[in-house]
C-alpha cells in the first residue's frame, strides 16, 4: 500500500475514519479467542533504508523485492547478508509498484492503481508480458498454482497466472468480523500470512476458509529500527525460505531485515 503522503492526501476526516477503523480491527482482535503468537529475532541483516518495500520473496537463496512510490518503484534481487542490490529494473515514473511473488521461472508484480501487473523473467528480470485485474493491487503471493491478490479490503482473490482470471474469492474473518486493509502477503504451508496496513500485527489466514487462525504480534521489531517516519514506514515484508524453513521480515524504508522465529501458538 502506498504512503499516505503519496496518494494526494486523504481528507482529514477520511484519514481519521481510517485510523478509527484500524483501531477497531485490533480491538476486536484482542476480544476474540484467536491465539496471538510473539516474535523472536534470530538474526539481523542490513536493508536498503530508502526501499519502500511492497513485496518480499526468497527462492533458491535469492531475496527478491518489489518497491513502491512514483519514480522509485523497482523489482530487485538483493544479497541477503549484505543488503546490496545485485540486479534491479525500474518502473516508469507514472507506475506505483506493489506486491510481488515468484511462481516457477517468472516474477509477478502488481501496481497500485494502474490495474496492470507485470511478468518478468526470474533470472534476468527481463519483461515478458502484462496482465490486467480490477480494483487496486496491494499484496501478492501464490499457493504454487494460483496468484493470491490483496487490494486493501478484507477480500483475497485467487487468480489464474496464465490470464489473471479470478478463480476464487476469499473473505478474511476473525470470528464473525471482516479483517480489512490486508496488505503484503506470504503463503506458508496452507496459511496466508498477511500484513495489515497501519498495524503491528500479522494475520495468519487459512487459505481454504479465510478464517484467521492466529495473529502474530510483531511490535518487538520496532525496538530494533530507527525510522524517519514511523507512521508511514510500516511493517510490510514477509518472506519464507522454503528450503531452509527460515522466516524473514522487514518494512517500508526499514534499515534492517530480520530473520525471526514465531513463539507461541
Amino acid at each position: 500500500m502506498p504512503a499516505q503522503s503519496s496518494r494526494m492526501m486523504l481528507p482529514v476526516v477520511g484519514f481519521a475514519m481510517l485510523i478509527a477503523a484500524t483501531a477497531a480491527v485490533w480491538a476486536f482482535a484482542r476480544d476474540t479467542e484467536t491465539p496471538v503468537a510473539a516474535l523472536r529475532v534470530v538474526q539481523t541483516y542490513p536493508h536498503d533504508p530508502v526501499a519502500f518495500t511492497q513485496g518480499l520473496v526468497i527462492r533458491d537463496g535469492i531475496l527478491n523485492e518489489s518497491t513502491g512510490l512514483l519514480g522509485r518503484s523497482t523489482v530487485r534481487q538483493v544479497d541477503l547478508k549484505t543488503g546490496n542490490v545485485v540486479k534491479s529494473v525500474a518502473f516508469d515514473n507514472q507506475t506505483f509498484g506493489e506486491g510481488m511473488t515468484v511462481l516457477g521461472d517468472e516474477i509477478f508484480v502488481v501496481t497500485w492503481q494502474s490495474k496492470t501487473g507485470y511478468v518478468l523473467d526470474r533470472k534476468t528480470l527481463g519483461y515478458k508480458r502484462t496482465f490486467r485485474y480490477s480494483g487496486e493491487g496491494w499484496g501478492l503471493t501464490d499457493d504454487g498454482k494460483h496468484l493470491i491478490l490483496s487490494d486493501g479490503t478484507a477480500m483475497l482473490r485467487f487468480l489464474d497466472p496464465k490470464d489473471a482470471r479470478v478463480v476464487k474469492k476469499l473473505p478474511v474473518r476473525d470470528g464473525d468480523r471482516l479483517v480489512e486493509h490486508l496488505n503484503e502477503l506470504e503463503y506458508i504451508d496452507g496459511v496466508i500470512y498477511a500484513n495489515v496496513w497501519y498495524s503491528k500485527r500479522i494475520a495468519r489466514v487459512s487459505a481454504q476458509t479465510g478464517k484467521v487462525v492466529g495473529w502474530i504480534d510483531a511490535s518487538p521489531l520496532w525496538q530494533h529500527v530507527d525510522l524517519a517516519d514511523p507512521r508511514e514506514d510500516v511493517l510490510n515484508g514477509i518472506a519464507y525460505d522454503r528450503d531452509t524453513k527460515k522466516l524473514y521480515m522487514t518494512g517500508k524504508r526499514w534499515p534492517k531485515l530480520f530473520e525471526v522465529e514465531i513463539v507461541g501458538p
